[in-house]
């Protein structure tokens, strides 16, 4: 280690290339500064050449102050402190001094009004996590939500979309999984809503899918079911989704029908103890191999039965017969 280098445990500071900090100019300074020539800033003990933009003005006159834009050389461990510009190295001259307003700033060089306010860094980001923002500011808050300190206005907006949102998404509700991070979260303080099967919905709503026809119809025909057409497809992922159907090989069974496809299988096998070929399973089902090619594939797939050669034996989740 040399003069200006710093210890530190990397996670407890932010490293930037870029800071904003305010720069008073020196009464004695005989020329305006600006950002044209080299500068060298002095940060703790630690001297880097840098090149600095004035924020708002072209140039800031003697005994005047404004904040300036410092872009670092390498990135380092940075802190609201206080900051010393001078001419370049082989024109040693002071020309002023100030503190870092901002290690993080994300407005435009245009925009950018930097200040130690920590409303302001929430502000510009929208929502920040705690200890992102510890890193940021030194100051530690209670977050308002989650793990995130949030800008009032943006979490009023995110409640106001998520409202507008399930509005226009109908009795089926929003999918969480589509939603922002920011956005699953805010939903626990919509007090009109609810979240049932990851999906949120207006609260005393019922379930569009609870007793859906097209599952009575694949029940009541579990292993000759009927084809989905007509059903919604939107409806049809729902519901294979929360598992009320199975999809095997483009083919749509009742999660029931699986579950009687295992019992007759088990059956089978203690008649069968050597194992079933496809045309006694399909006989004993009464359907074709359009139908018990698919159910098969799944009972092999869930562990209930096994595939040795043309036959199927038992598997370790074979039901009782």
């Amino acid at each position: 280690m040399v003069r200006g280098h710093v210890l530190v445990r990397s996670d407890q500071w932010h490293h930037t290339t870029v800071v904003d900090a305010s720069l008073r100019v020196l009464d004695r300074l005989d020329h305006p500064v600006s950002r044209r020539g080299a500068h060298v800033v002095y940060l703790g003990s630690g001297e880097h050449p840098v090149r600095m933009r004035i924020l708002g003005p072209d140039a800031l006159d003697p005994g005047t102050e404004g904040a300036v834009r410092i872009h670092l050389p390498e990135p380092l461990p940075s802190y609201l402190a206080t900051v010393s510009c001078s001419g370049s190295p082989d024109e040693p001259k002071t020309v002023g001094g100030g503190e870092v307003l901002d290690v993080d700033p994300t407005e435009r060089a245009s925009r950018a009004r930097p200040d130690r306010s920590v409303d302001r860094v929430v502000r510009e980001r929208g929502w920040v996590p705690v200890d992102e923002l510890e890193r940021l500011t030194g100051e530690r808050r209670e977050p308002d939500l989650d793990r995130w300190v949030v800008d009032p206005v943006v979490l009023h907006r995110t409640l106001e979309d998520l409202r507008n949102a399930l509005a226009d998404a109908g009795p089926r509700g929003l999918d969480l999984v589509g939603l922002g991070e920011l956005a699953r979260a805010a939903v626990v303080l919509l007090d009109d809503a609810e979240v049932e099967a990851g999906r949120l919905v207006a609260a005393g709503v019922a379930d569009p899918l609870a007793d859906h026809p097209f599952v009575a119809a694949l029940a009541a025909s579990p292993f000759v079911p009927p084809s989905p057409d007509g059903v919604d497809r939107g409806e049809l992922r729902e519901l294979v989704r929360r598992g009320d159907v199975v999809e095997v090989e483009g083919i749509f069974f009742a999660s029931s029908a699986v579950d009687a496809a295992g019992r007759l299988a088990a059956r089978l096998l203690v008649d069968h103890p050597e194992g079933f070929t496809v045309s006694t399973f399909r006989e004993e089902a009464g359907n074709t191999r359009k139908h018990a090619m698919p159910l098969l594939a799944r009972l092999d797939a869930t562990g209930m039965t096994r595939r040795r050669g043309d036959l199927r034996i038992a598997g370790p989740r074979l039901p009782e017969a």
